[in-house]
Formats: C-alpha cells, structure tokens, sequence
C-alpha cells in the first residue's frame, strides 16, 4: 500500500457520521463542537499538514486551525458544504504562511538527491535505489515549480483526500476550476518528469 493509499485507509477509518460533517458551529456550545471537530479531523488534517511543511510545523499548525476555525465558527454555513473543506480551507491558508520555507524544502531535496546520485556508483546492487532517487528528485523540482494555487490543488486531492467539490470549499473557488487546475497540473508535472527524463537520457 503507497502513502496515498495509506491516507485514504485511515481517513475511511475516522470517517464521521452523516450528521456530524455539517454542524450547527455558530450555535453549537463552543467547547463540545470543537472537541468533537478536533477528534474528527485533527489526524488526517495533521497528515496533510506534514506533508507539506513537517512534523513540527504541522503540530502548530493543527492548532492554529482549530483556533481559528473557532474564532470564525460564525462564518461557516452547513447548508453550503460539510465542515471538512471548510477546516482545510483555513488549514491551507495558514500552509501558504509557510511556502516559501515549503518550496525550498522541494529544491532542497532535489538538490539532495541529485548530490546522492552524483556521489554513487552505478553497481548492479543500486540501481532501484538510484532510479526512486532520480525520481523523487525530479518529482521535488516539479512541486517547487508550480504555482501556489496548483500546489493547494493537487496536495489536497492527492495527499488529503479531498474530492473536487471539498477542494473548491477549501480554496474558495469553483468545482469546475478545481477540475480545470488538477488536470493542469497533472499534466505540467508529466512534461516536466518527461523532460528530465529525456535531458537524462541524452
């Protein structure tokens, strides 16, 4: 099972009940609603975090949401979508906080394995490991070399889970240009893996 799956398994497992993705927050009583969003989605929120920006970060990052999420618990309307795109929409808000520390990660590691496979000789023993470096190096460069929004998209719905319509809550924008984004990027990631590959081959 890859690390997607892995995320989608445990996000199916802590899955809420019908009634509790849309919760009355602004006449809920504050200290029941958020103990119960928190035990809900405070993991798999945690786990989109890390991704992005690590471990640390994302523990203070979880609690931010949630602090702010109750501060603007006004703000959140049931009728319009269940609450988890809401609090990733606040949790992303607060990653775009963090992204320029998160694109030099990306450039960071890909520079990393790029030295790796430099420093390597090519034994019969290695080539798996070098090739899953090449490609996680390539891989890093391509994330670094999207755009904010592209980035949000693609993450949400890859790491977090997130279906099109959840993604739109979360960035505030049309289900229709989430689409539009996704199948943007997918496919600027392939041109761009596709080229280091035949810049590598040449």
């Amino acid at each position: 099972m890859n690390r997607i799956e892995e995320r989608r398994a445990d996000q199916e497992q802590r899955a809420p009940d019908a009634d509790e993705t849309r919760p009355d927050l602004a006449n809920a009583e504050p200290a029941a609603a958020f103990a119960a969003l928190f035990d809900t989605y405070a993991h798999a929120l945690r786990g989109y975090l890390a991704g992005r920006v690590g471990v640390d970060v994302a523990d203070d990052l979880v609690a931010e949401t949630f602090l702010v999420a109750l501060r603007r618990r006004a703000s959140y309307d049931p009728t319009q979508a269940p609450v988890r795109g809401w609090l990733y929409g606040i949790a992303t808000n607060l990653v775009r906080n963090h992204v320029r520390t998160e694109v030099r990660g990306y450039r960071a590691s890909a520079r990393v394995f790029a030295l790796r496979e430099a420093g390597t000789d090519h034994d019969g023993q290695i080539v798996d490991r070098l090739d899953a470096q090449r490609h996680t190096r390539r891989l890093a460069d391509g994330l670094a070399g999207l755009t904010e929004q592209e980035r949000d998209v693609l993450l949400l719905t890859s790491w977090a889970g997130l279906e099109p319509t959840e993604v739109a809550v979360a960035l505030g924008v049309p289900a229709s240009t989430v689409r539009s984004r996704l199948h943007r990027v997918r496919h600027k990631l392939q041109a761009h893996l596709r080229t280091n590959e035949e810049t590598r081959d040449d």
